[in-house]
């Protein structure tokens, strides 16, 4: 138990700046059980590109990975890198104008197999980055989105093994841009996006070689105007809208 506490204090650390929070992880190991909770504006949990104080990190390695995070605020950011097989993640962000850049396992480092991932958004003007694997590694996939909120960018890719993407929004001015891409005999991909509001843009290509791809879109909404693009291409000729 000594050992194991002095490895957990070695890995996560917290610093504080002058007007904002940031939180610095780095973490390595199996069965891992990490819950992060910001509350107010300009806070960061760092990695990939941060800024304000510098930050970086937010480096997650292992398997059977639990992770939990609840932003509370505005102009937040949550950045970095996940590198995990059956892992389970929950994002949870209320407020506007906060941006959300993740990508799992870009090196096929533990093949992400397994994951299972919910994004919960109430506010206006967020950005959301979630990019998952490198090639048809992120098998069995379950993800889910829900948001409530207007002017809502969305883009994500995946590269798809057996994958599920059920996206529920509820606003005007929304933007949502999917790639699912995959190579395996097992890579069919399935996508339901249910939206409720008024002007949007979604941009969706399914792009399975070796299985069938599945997409639902429900959309109700008013007059406004709005741009659907959708591309299932298995290994035809390129195209676009």
């Amino acid at each position: 138990m000594k050992n194991k506490l002095i490895s957990l204090i070695a890995v996560f650390s917290l610093g504080v700046t002058a007007a904002d929070n940031e939180i610095y992880v780095d973490q390595s190991g199996t069965g891992a059980n990490i819950d992060l909770e910001q509350l107010g504006i300009s806070n960061i949990i760092g990695g990939l590109n941060s800024t304000a104080g510098s930050v970086n990190a937010f480096d997650l390695d292992g398997n059977t990975m639990t992770l939990d995070i609840n932003m509370i605020g505005a102009t937040n950011k949550f950045l970095g890198d996940i590198f995990a097989d059956n892992f389970t993640g929950f994002y949870e962000f209320t407020g506007g104008t906060n941006s959300f850049t993740i990508q799992v396992d870009p090196t096929d480092t533990y093949s992400s197999d397994g994951s299972n991932q919910n994004v919960q958004v109430t506010g206006s003007g967020n950005t959301f980055t979630l990019n998952q694997g490198t090639t048809a590694i992120a098998a069995s996939l379950d993800l889910d989105w829900i948001i409530q909120g207007s002017n809502t960018t969305i883009t994500s890719k995946i590269d798809i093994d057996n994958a599920t993407n059920y996206m529920d929004i509820d606003g005007s001015d929304n933007t949502v841009t999917y790639t699912g891409t995959g190579v395996n005999a097992s890579a069919g991909g399935y996508f339901w996006l249910d939206h409720t509001g008024g002007s949007r843009t979604f941009n969706i290509q399914q792009l399975s070689t070796q299985d069938n791809d599945w997409l639902k879109i429900i959309s109700v909404g008013g007059t406004a105007t709005s741009t659907v693009c959708v591309i299932q291409n298995d290994q035809g000729t390129s195209t676009g809208c």
